[in-house]
């Protein structure tokens, strides 16, 4: 059961990273999204939605790995 929900944690941001690099690339092709005023403003929330979930995936890889001691130990906990 537990392995379900770490999947479900991870693909939840996954999905909202892919559609924040859709709109990213959506307005190099000058698509605008119902919803967005500006295509700058939709870059801006992609880029912005990109990068909340790369943090989040990248923390929760980091936090598993320093629990189960497979960092460097300048990240390790004292």
């Amino acid at each position: 059961m537990q392995r379900y929900i770490a999947l479900l944690v991870m693909v939840i941001p996954g999905v909202a990273g892919v559609i924040g690099v859709k709109l990213m690339r959506d307005v190099l092709f000058g698509i605008l999204h119902h919803g967005f005023f500006a295509l700058w403003f939709q870059f801006l929330a992609g880029m912005v939605l990109f990068a909340a979930c790369l943090s989040f995936v990248g923390g929760f890889i980091f936090y598993r790995d320093r629990k189960r001691n497979k960092v460097q130990s300048r990240f390790q906990r004292k």
